[in-house]
């Protein structure tokens, strides 16, 4: 079963010996029968694709949210396997599996074990034959060959990596909410709170000229301080991250709102920058759901970075390079 190291530092992390990057991979001759499942597991939901060994999505969709997290837990756990129960229920319609390879959230090397025999039991495959990785991982090999590139990757969190030619990951950032993740949407969501109950404090009842106030407490399903706090501290990391959307729904209208997606992408432009300290000038991919809330966030992200950096969005679907992957995967 192939195991991801544990760390070499607290910037860089020994990954899985995949065989090529997929946007490069010829097919292998001699796989076996039997289709690839990729996984890009996150806060807020797990999309799925299935693919053949030449290179063809035959299927794809969603299925709930999983996360390493969850994995700490009997609780979390129990969920993580009602989720891949649900996702099996799907994709046997389709056909035999010969390989899983999931990008997950949260994921730590010391989960490889349990989370191989969690999906192993519940698609029907070798534990052997399951590749689990971090989301960043996933996403680097779904954007450049080792040593060629960065992903700045702004979902429910945030991150930079680098998968380096040697075949280990650079990180910046990707600390968790507790801690960090400036950019990511549980963050903007943090930081919409905090402006609209500062106000309150300052001028009870400010929420009512607040375009932003209005969108939040609209989703929260109300105005009270007893309200939102039963709330945030009831939502899941994933949900709390969901009120970026109503962060994003003011910004036309709220200039509050229109700075703090501004401040995200400033944010998320330090992650990238931080790699090109450290490993040199290198073309940089922007991946992630916070992108699309606004176009100022991607904006103000590229306007924050050197002049003449070679920046584009990622262009693969990490589910779509997942599945490829687990396709072509050799076992």
């Amino acid at each position: 079963m192939p195991r991801v190291g544990l760390p070499a530092s607290a910037h860089t992390i020994r990954v899985m010996n995949l065989p090529l990057t997929p946007h490069l991979a010829a097919a292998p001759t001699g796989l076996g029968q039997g289709l690839g499942l990729g996984l890009d597991a996150g806060g807020t939901q797990t999309r799925w694709a299935l693919a053949d060994a030449h290179g063809a999505v035959l299927a794809q969709g969603e299925v709930a949210a999983l996360s390493g997290l969850q994995l700490e837990t009997e609780r979390g756990q129990e969920e993580v396997r009602q989720t891949l129960l649900a996702l099996a229920s799907v994709t046997r319609h389709h056909g035999a599996l010969r390989a899983v390879v999931a990008g997950v959230t949260g994921f730590d090397a010391q989960q490889v074990p349990l989370l191989c025999r969690l999906v192993a039991q519940a698609l029907g495959v070798a534990e052997q034959a399951v590749s689990p990785m971090s989301d960043i991982e996933l996403a680097c090999h779904a954007a450049f060959a080792p040593g060629q590139g960065y992903v700045v990757y702004a979902g429910t969190g945030s991150i930079a990596a680098f998968l380096d030619a040697d075949g280990v990951l650079q990180r910046a950032g990707g600390r968790g909410a507790v801690i960090d993740d400036a950019g990511g949407g549980h963050w903007i969501a943090r930081q919409a709170l905090c402006q609209i109950w500062r106000a309150e404090d300052e001028a009870p009842g400010a929420w009512r000229t607040s375009p932003l106030a209005l969108q939040v407490f609209e989703r929260i399903g109300g105005a009270d301080w007893a309200l939102t706090r039963q709330w945030v501290y009831g939502a899941s990391r994933g949900e709390l991250g969901l009120l970026a959307l109503a962060v994003a729904a003011a910004a036309d209208e709220d200039a509050a709102a229109l700075a703090l997606l501004q401040q995200a992408g400033v944010e998320l432009a330090r992650l990238g920058q931080a790699l090109w300290h450290r490993h040199g000038a290198r073309p940089l991919a922007l991946a992630g759901r916070v992108l699309d809330l606004h176009p100022v966030v991607e904006s103000s992200l590229r306007a924050a970075l050197p002049q003449g950096a070679q920046v584009h969005r990622l262009q693969r679907s990490a589910h779509h390079a997942a599945a490829l992957l687990a396709a072509r995967k050799e076992i």
